[in-house]
C-alpha cells in the first residue's frame, strides 16, 4: 500500500512538473515570437533608411556627415538586431538593441532636423512618402516592442511563481530581458514653455 501511494505522489509530481515546463516553454516561446514582430518592423525600418538616404543626398550633398551617421547607425542596429534574433530575452543583446536603436533614432532625427531646413526636400514627394512610412514604421515598432514586454513580463511572472521557479531553476529558463525604451532621459522631458 505504501510503495502505491509513492508511486502516486511521484506520478503527481511528474505530471506538474511536465505542466509547469510546458507552461513556460510555451510563454519563453511568446516571447520569441513577440521579438519576431519586432523584428519584421526593424527589417522595415532598416529597408527604407537607404531609400530616404539616398533621396536626401541629391540635395543635401553638403551635410554628408548627417547622412553618413544615419547610415553608419542603420547598420549597428541591423546587427544588434541580427544579434538579438538569435536570443531573444538576452538581457546583453536586448541592451545593445536599445542603444543601437537609440543612436539610430537620434542620427533619423538630425536628418529630419537638416531635411527641415530645405524646402525644396521637404516638397519632394518621395521624400514626404518615405518619411510617412518612417512614420507608421516607428508607430508599428512601438506596438510590437510593447507585445514583447508583455510577453517578457508574462514570462517572468510565471517563472518566478512558486513552484514554476523551482522548475524553471533546474531547467535553466532564467529570468528574459525587457526591451527598454530608445528613448534619451533628455528625449523623454516634456518640452518647457516659456513666454
Amino acid at each position: 500500500m505504501e510503495i502505491t501511494i509513492l508511486v502516486l505522489v511521484a506520478a503527481v509530481l511528474a505530471v506538474a512538473v511536465v505542466v509547469i515546463y510546458n507552461r513556460l516553454v510555451r510563454l519563453r516561446n511568446a516571447i520569441a515570437n513577440a521579438f519576431a514582430q519586432i523584428d519584421v518592423q526593424l527589417k522595415r525600418r532598416y529597408d527604407l533608411i537607404p531609400n530616404l538616404v539616398e533621396t536626401a543626398r541629391k540635395y543635401l550633398q553638403h551635410e554628408r556627415d548627417t547622412l553618413e551617421a544615419v547610415t553608419a547607425a542603420r547598420n549597428q542596429a541591423s546587427a544588434a538586431a541580427t544579434t538579438a534574433r538569435r536570443d531573444p530575452g538576452a538581457a546583453a543583446a536586448m541592451a545593445a538593441l536599445g542603444t543601437a536603436e537609440g543612436a539610430l533614432g537620434s542620427a533619423l532625427g538630425r536628418l529630419m532636423v537638416v531635411a527641415e531646413a530645405y524646402p525644396e526636400l521637404k516638397a519632394d514627394q518621395t521624400m514626404r512618402e518615405l518619411s510617412e512610412e518612417l512614420t507608421s514604421t516607428e508607430n508599428r515598432v512601438g506596438f510590437a516592442r510593447q507585445a514583447y514586454n508583455d510577453a517578457v513580463l508574462d514570462f517572468n511572472d510565471g517563472a518566478g511563481q512558486f513552484p514554476a521557479n523551482v522548475v524553471a531553476g533546474v531547467f535553466g529558463l532564467g529570468p528574459a530581458a525587457m526591451l527598454q525604451s530608445t528613448r534619451t532621459d533628455e528625449e523623454r522631458q516634456a518640452p518647457r514653455v516659456q513666454f
